[in-house]
């Protein structure tokens, strides 16, 4: 007698349902899986064959042939192993018959018949929901992520067993309840805090506009003048995530399997690599493609430290998801599309040696090594970057300075005004922030006065703004006015934008 089965597969953040069937048939004593099976799911034959026989539950002495269909999908992973062990039950006859649509089963089995957690479980729940299907059985580490989803029966299991008393009526497996989100608008205990950092005033100011309209931003100063603390302390004042962009952060990192005990992300993300990473650890791939540290910084912060120390070929892969927001991997399997909506926020030295125009310090370094050294941010990657602010070294007096300045939680809370102006003036467009504008949005929403008009004018003529650094500086003009209340963007707003991209068009 042949089984059927529903579970999911997933190819990069989407799950796809796919069909167990089981086969029994005369013979001598083989276990087989077919369909486009991975390694891992191919070792679901022992895992499967000792977790039944610790379970004290019979295995087939002749040939069991699995089919995962549809047979041209890949199937990567081990969420396969209980549907196959249920499956070879159902065609055995210990377990009764099921409708293959009525419930999603999900899970990794352990030999002793324990049911592991499996990584991208929010996704395989929305499938669940999309399809209109009655309830799924996840393991019990895999509750919490699941019941995300309203309108969902989630059930939870810790053992083989306890799957098969309740498909064969004996016992009802416990259901989670759906749960509330709890986000945090404060960042990580471990973030330092805006009111710790001495001097730096013009600094602070364009981070509070990089953070109010998610704009990109450079800190560009010597060692030592508080680049790396500023940018850390930036994850303090960002905006609490909403329940939307919760849900899509949580979606990754669950693929990514870095999903904390509490089975969502209740903060914004902040992702700081190292500059030796590659380009594939930095926008995702690899032979089963999964997300990079700019989908894992998406919705929060990328922080890119020494950004002239990353290899070039790895920053231009940057470019595409700076634009887009999203990054495509395609490799000969197939493609997928991972989102990379990220604010990123890089640090640099002015040279080599970190000291020029360092007025205590002399530059050791020539003129050609600096050049060389600059060369390494090609001309299209800074067009990207909205604000670039030099962080000078902190003066003495502020430095000693012991009264504590603004805080962070001070600061968040003009953002959050901000960004509220923002929701609710593109709440038609589905746009988020003022850096999520297309070109045709710029055109229709943001306006100048006649002196706006005049003065950035004279910006294209005298910096040579390209058409996007045109529109960048538009939009970094709006939120200065949302950081304001102004209803329309003035000339002294534009003025300031453009103070902010003199280092990057330089």
């Amino acid at each position: 007698m042949a089984a059927i089965i529903s579970t999911t597969t997933l190819i990069g953040l989407e799950a796809f349902p796919v069909s167990v069937e089981a086969d029994i048939s005369p013979g001598l004593g083989h276990f087989i899986i077919v369909g486009l099976a991975d390694t891992a799911v191919q070792e679901a034959r022992e895992r499967v064959r000792s977790a039944m026989k610790n379970s004290q539950l019979p295995f087939p002495r002749i040939r069991v042939t699995i089919n995962l269909a549809p047979a041209d999908l890949r199937k990567a992973g081990t969420c396969f192993d209980v549907p196959i062990a249920i499956a070879i039950l159902i065609a055995s006859g210990d377990v009764p018959e099921q409708q293959p649509m009525e419930r999603l089963i999900i899970g990794e089995l352990a030999l002793d018949g324990t049911i592991r957690g499996v990584h991208g479980i929010l996704s395989m729940a929305l499938l669940a929901k999309q399809r209109d299907i009655k309830e799924i059985i996840v393991p019990e580490a895999n509750g919490d992520e699941a019941s995300l989803v309203p309108g969902l029966t989630v059930r939870t299991a810790c053992n083989l067993n306890d799957i098969i008393l309740h498909l064969r009526g004996d016992q009802q497996l416990p259901i989670r309840t759906n749960r509330t989100l709890n986000l945090e608008a404060s960042s990580d205990p471990s973030t330092p805090d805006m009111s710790s950092i001495r001097g730096q005033e013009h600094a602070k100011r364009a981070m509070e506009i990089a953070a109010a309209g998610a704009h990109n931003i450079l800190l560009h100063g010597p060692p030592g003048s508080g680049k790396t603390l500023l940018a850390r302390a930036m994850a303090g004042i960002l905006p609490a995530l909403t329940i939307d962009e919760s849900l899509e952060v949580t979606r990754i990192h669950s693929v990514a399997g870095l999903l904390s005990s509490r089975g969502y992300v209740s903060r914004r993300p902040f992702r700081a690599p190292h500059h030796s990473a590659s380009s594939t650890a930095l926008v995702g791939g690899g032979t089963i493609p999964k997300p990079g540290e700019i989908s894992l910084a998406h919705r929060g912060i990328l922080f890119l430290d020494e950004l002239p120390e990353f290899p070039r070929s790895v920053l231009e892969h940057l470019r595409q998801p700076l634009e887009d927001s999203f990054i495509t991997v395609s490799r000969a399997q197939g493609t997928v599309v991972f989102p990379a909506r990220f604010l990123l926020v890089s640090a640099m030295n002015p040279c080599p040696c970190g000291f020029e125009n360092d007025p205590d310090r002399e530059c050791s370094c020539t003129p050609i090594q600096i050049q060389r050294y600059r060369k390494r941010l090609s001309g299209p990657l800074l067009d990207r970057i909205d604000l670039a602010i030099e962080v000078p070294k902190v003066p003495t007096d502020k430095l000693t300075d012991l009264s504590a300045g603004e805080t962070s939680a001070d600061i968040r809370t003009r953002i959050q005004a901000a960004r509220d102006r923002q929701l609710a003036r593109y709440a038609d467009l589905h746009v988020v922030t003022n850096a999520e504008l297309s070109s045709e949005h710029v055109r229709k929403l943001l306006l100048l006065d006649p002196a706006g008009k005049q003065l950035i004018k004279q910006a294209i003529e005298r910096f040579h703004l390209s058409a996007r650094a045109y529109f960048r500086v538009l939009k970094v003009s709006r939120t200065i006015a949302d950081l304001e209340g102004a209803k329309n963007i003035s000339s002294e707003h534009i003025a300031e934008a453009l103070q902010y991209r003199q280092i990057v068009e330089n």
